[in-house]
């Protein structure tokens, strides 16, 4: 390393002319410097123009409480509101003691839900990397390969159902869609349990330590094919869609131009404000030989699965990169840890995560002021173990959050879990489990089953993805089913029993308003009350007591089938838009 050091100071606009021909017109706006030190500018671009705050919602809405509940755990129910309404004096105390309580969820006591996944007989979640490589993945039975993707892909309704630590949840849920692999793969299902631990681990911890853990995670290296990339045949689908999806964002992209050209950052002129198709392939030259244990034909004794670096793989020489110049013949997986490190930090990054984040923990766009100040703050604490926890109170607790209500809906999957945790249900979605199956295979008709996005862009969350005919018909199909399917004799959404233990006199008004402030946690606007009113009693006094049976009655409606009546009474309020909106 010392001749290195000794050698010529390497100038990377000549090597970047002679790899990809480029033009050596100077611009004088950005000058490279090496890995880990500061960039020199000579000009700094104009600050973007701010986005002024959207107008608080107005007229119609439901306490604050269920407001924030229904966009900060995967459905509030009424022991959630009730501890929120114990936490403060005002809307504000009670929600800033809500997110520190849920923010240090390693303390929160999540034993229950631990107990009902063992029960459920979950095996596969909590093996090891080579456990899962040499138990399945190397399995010749189909379902025993499969078996652990099938499991995280189960397990993610029983956790956003019964887990006390939701915000955790809801992040995880976040990271996944960010992160997205498709988890139904042959090649990579079998160590899915591992990638979902690290979404898990860094959901609400270091960013840069998360980038890292994904980009030597069996799923990802197989998913964007980085295990094969080697100098002899390199892959760019994992450098391509780290910088466009994963860190800086498409809106950044610059695409075949000189990296010299490339403008400063607003926001820190020691970064380029985008990248190139030349950062990308320098990018994809950076991690070759970040593969896996596979027994690949050049080592086949090594095959438990673990990550391995190929250093004969990876192409030693000189790169440049995010206006940084990376040496040639590095130590072992330097040039992938300092473009990671390079992105940790990259302001553009720190704006396309807030803005994501912003998107999804309030809903609708996201304003340029909160995106500006969130993204101060996940840069001030990149080296922080919580700093996507301070980046998630600092949102939270923005007039934005306060002020901003139905500007997104629930996907299919929010929406059936909203309805178990509001309706308790009756049964813990399983392997090898005929209604959990029958779940499943409808969930799939709504386009939305965990982990089975295939794209790398991960699942939609703009509401107008979810509120096709389609989707919604599709969705209301099962939450219909939900109602009226059971296991044996055990209802899975439990409205009769609950019914007789809840509402004293089984009147129209009585069970409609019951059922409505139970699923939304607010009494539904007079039209929409009236009408589930008139469709409860048919053609009866809305005084009448409702008879507890199920008996036929054609001749009196109002007699007739009473328990299914009550059932598409409550199925009627899932469909709503009361339901859906968040």
């Amino acid at each position: 390393m010392d001749s290195l050091r000794s050698a010529p100071a390497l100038d990377p606009e000549r090597f970047l002319d002679a790899r990809y021909g480029l033009s050596r017109r100077q611009q004088g706006q950005f000058r490279p410097v090496s890995a880990g030190s500061g960039s020199a500018i000579d000009v700094v671009a104009p600050s973007l123009p701010g986005v002024a705050l959207e107008p608080a919602a107005t007229g119609g809405t439901p306490s604050f409480a269920v407001r924030a509940l229904n966009r900060l755990t995967f459905g509030q129910r009424s022991s959630d509101l009730s501890l929120f309404k114990a936490l403060g004096s005002s809307d504000s105390e009670r929600l800033a003691n809500w997110v520190d309580w849920q923010l240090a969820w390693d303390e929160i006591d999540d034993s229950a839900l631990q107990a009902k996944l063992d029960t459920a007989g979950y095996v596969t979640l909590d093996k090891s990397r080579s456990a899962l490589w040499t138990e399945h993945l190397r399995s010749s039975d189909y379902n025993t390969r499969m078996r652990p993707g099938w499991e995280v892909q189960r397990a993610k309704f029983v956790r956003a159902t019964f887990s006390e630590r939701q915000l955790l949840e809801v992040m995880t849920d976040f990271w996944h869609d960010h992160f997205n692999v498709y988890g139904s793969s042959y090649d990579y299902a079998p160590m899915f349990p591992r990638y979902d631990r690290i979404m898990r681990k860094y959901a609400l911890g270091n960013f840069k330590q998360m980038l890292e853990s994904v980009a030597t995670s069996n799923a990802m290296l197989y998913y964007l094919d980085n295990v094969y990339n080697s100098r002899s045949g390199p892959n760019e689908n994992w450098a391509r869609e780290l910088l466009e999806l994963h860190t800086l964002g498409s809106a950044n992209y610059y695409g075949f131009m000189n990296p010299f050209e490339v403008p400063p950052d607003a926001d820190d002129p020691s970064f380029p404000a985008g990248y190139t198709d030349i950062d990308v392939y320098e990018t994809a030259s950076a991690f070759t030989g970040w593969t896996v244990k596979n027994g690949h034909w050049q080592y086949p004794a090594e095959d438990d699965g673990n990550f391995v670096y190929r250093a004969a793989w990876h192409d030693t020489g000189p790169k440049f990169v995010l206006g940084m110049l990376l040496n040639p013949e590095q130590p072992a997986m330097a040039d992938g840890r300092q473009i990671i490190s390079r992105l940790a930090q990259h302001p553009a990054t720190a704006r396309s995560i807030c803005r994501k984040l912003i998107s999804r923990l309030v809903g609708g766009a996201a304003p340029g002021s909160l995106v500006t100040s969130a993204a101060r703050v996940f840069r001030a604490n990149v080296s922080s173990s919580t700093q996507l926890a301070k980046v998630v109170r600092h949102i939270v607790l923005s007039t934005h959050f306060r002020n901003t209500w139905s500007e997104s809906v629930r996907r299919p999957f929010e929406s059936v879990v909203a309805a178990m945790r509001a309706i308790s249900p009756g049964f813990t979605i399983r392997l090898d489990h005929a209604r959990s199956n029958d779940l499943m295979w409808r969930m799939g008709f709504t386009g939305n089953v965990p982990f089975a996005w295939p794209a790398p862009d991960g699942c939609p969350d703009e509401k107008e993805a979810w509120l096709g005919s389609n989707s919604l018909a599709m969705s209301w199909k099962l939450l219909n089913w939900m109602t009226e399917a059971a296991d044996g004799s055990t209802a899975l959404l439990p409205i009769v029993q609950i019914s007789r233990s809840k509402v004293a006199k089984w009147t129209a008004p009585a069970l409609v308003d019951y059922w409505s402030k139970r699923l939304l946690g607010f009494t539904l606007t007079s039209s929409r009350r009236s009408a589930l009113i008139q469709f409860m009693a048919q053609n009866g006094s809305s005084s009448y007591v409702i008879e507890d049976t199920d008996a036929w009655s054609g001749n009196d409606l109002k007699r007739h089938y009473n328990h299914q009546r009550l059932k598409s009474m409550v199925s009627l309020i899932m469909m709503s838009v009361d339901f859906i909106r968040r």
